[in-house]
């Protein structure tokens, strides 16, 4: 390919509106993947000082982020952005006004909004930790933990190798800690006392749901571990990522903890905001490093925009990323442990509604992102019998609704939690209210995925796995499925009898079973 065949780099805009102040990035995505930064902007804006004390965001927080965003907006018009991509987290996530607020920010700057949910941010902050540090981390076989403190809650994401192996988000940010706890007219060194106490029972939490003492490397992000890398850090040997030994963050801490924020901003030289919020910060991170095996904390430059970024050329293209479907599979099924699920039955009939997907492409007409959706649902279609078996079906809609799935924003739980509601019993209702919530578009796709996974799941009625392989003729208003000699398909054909009523339904064809002809040594067929 020529120069002159090369597609023109697009220049994008990212947009993080978080807790503690408003941040804008500015870059050039090239067509191999390649981004070139070309403006970065912050604002302090305390979202948080009102959604975490009062559960609502104030008219006058509200205009000081207008007024802010009006700016950004004549930035991005200015560079003649081909996309924006804006996102908000835990402040504006919580906030009761939320909605009201978004629209405003809709009708008055022209910006959209996507109030992205801790699953979604820590994948973001994984993807840029991997992209710089991705070498570093391939080549260790031990477990490692990738934290950030932000202002409204800490992130940890557990890896193996370079992997993510779990996910879990707490209410333990610098910003709420600071809202929430009533320090006022305590000494600092008072103040940090009752701030580490909610530290430690928060982190007893993650260290028995993550096993935090398996691992070895422990890799910080945020603002906070930035300065304690400038103040104590040691070069990595790569990048511009930094290590602090555990013994000089202590030091570092021990430092800090006597100072007010008026103290630290004028030592430091840091903007008040951040000196305020700087030693609960600091704290989170001493105790998580004090809970693993780590003897330092490895800290990384990067930041959730850059995961943003990372993230458009796939936008810009349209495509699936497949290391992103096979990192929604993973934590798919890691919801699915945590619930005791049947791991070869669910990973079975996925098998199964995958291929009926791809055998009546023509008839759905859906995408490959829906069949991403379908392949998690059939996975976790029965976590509801954790909670019982009676029902079951339910109960899986609403672990699955309240569950944190990497890569997969509450819409698309909405959809994966009904589709696997109604794997049983009942097909959807107009009187099933979690049904009827859903746009009329993603009501017609639950719909389509429903009537795949009842019938693949029939098909393993009884968890065992029979059915390995199979074909498919349409013969009239038959969809037949010839299986190979699978023994007794009873059970199984009793089940479509039962849920393949769906199927017929939404694609006209009725479901049958038939065991594959079987050849002789002659050449001649037999039914068996």
């Amino acid at each position: 390919m020529t120069d002159s065949q090369v597609p023109p780099a697009k220049t994008v805009a990212v947009i993080d509106m978080g807790s503690n102040s408003v941040r804008l990035v500015i870059a050039q995505v090239h067509a191999d993947g390649r981004t070139e930064v070309l403006e970065r902007a912050r604002q302090p804006i305390r979202l948080g000082h009102d959604a975490f004390t009062t559960g609502r965001l104030g008219q006058g927080t509200m205009r000081a982020a207008l007024a802010v965003l009006r700016d950004y907006r004549r930035i991005i018009n200015t560079y003649k952005c081909d996309l924006v991509r804006a996102v908000a987290t835990s402040a504006v996530r919580e906030a009761s006004n939320r909605d009201p607020f978004l629209d405003r920010l809709e009708h008055t700057v022209d910006l959209t909004f996507d109030v992205i949910e801790p699953a979604e941010q820590s994948r973001l902050l994984v993807s840029a930790v991997r992209h710089e540090l991705g070498d570093v981390l391939a080549g260790k076989r031990h477990t490692s933990l990738v934290a950030e403190v932000g202002g409204g809650s800490t992130l940890l994401s557990v890896m193996h190798g370079s992997e993510i192996a779990a996910s879990e988000s707490y209410y333990l940010g610098s910003v709420r800690m600071q809202e929430m706890l009533s320090t006022e007219g305590a000494t600092p060194v008072r103040a940090a006392d009752v701030v580490r106490q909610v530290i430690a029972n928060t982190i007893e939490q993650a260290r028995k749901s993550l096993r935090l003492r398996e691992v070895r490397a422990f890799i910080a992000v945020g603002g906070d571990a930035r300065f304690a890398g400038q103040q104590a850090g040691e070069p990595l040997g790569r990048a511009e990522a930094v290590a602090v030994d555990a013994k000089k963050l202590d030091a570092l801490i021990q430092k800090c903890v006597p100072h007010a924020p008026e103290d630290l901003a004028s030592t430091y030289g840091l903007p008040f905001e951040d000196a305020e919020t700087l030693v609960p910060g600091l704290l989170v991170y001493q105790g998580l490093l004090k809970a693993t095996r780590a003897e330092r904390m490895i800290i990384s430059q990067v930041s959730m925009r850059d995961g943003l970024l990372i993230d458009l050329p796939r936008v810009l293209s349209g495509k699936e990323d497949p290391d992103l479907a096979e990192g929604i599979v993973a934590s798919a099924k890691a919801v699915g442990a945590k619930y005791f699920y049947d791991a070869k039955h669910g990973e079975h009939v996925a098998r199964l509604a995958l291929r009926l997907f791809d055998e009546t492409e023509k008839e759905h007409g859906l995408t490959q992102r829906h069949r991403l959706l379908l392949h998690v649902a059939s996975l976790l279609h029965e976590i509801g019998k954790f909670v019982g078996n009676r029902s079951h079906h339910k109960h899986s809609w609403y672990l699955i609704v309240n569950a944190e799935i990497m890569g997969l924003r509450r819409e698309d739980l909405a959809i994966v939690a009904a589709v696997s509601r109604y794997h049983r019993r009942s097909a959807p209702k107009s009187t099933h209210p979690e049904y009827m919530q859903l746009a009329r578009e993603d009501r017609m796709v639950v719909s389509k995925l429903a009537a795949i996974l009842r019938v693949a799941d029939a098909v393993d009625r009884g968890h065992w796995q029979q059915v390995c392989n199979f074909r498919v003729e349409r013969r009239e208003q038959d969809f037949v499925m010839f299986v190979k000699g699978s023994g007794d398909m009873t059970l199984e054909r009793r089940a479509l009898q039962d849920k393949a009523d769906l199927f017929e339904d939404i694609f006209g064809m009725r479901v049958r079973i038939e065991e594959e002809a079987a050849s002789t040594p002659g050449g001649a067929k037999t039914t068996g």
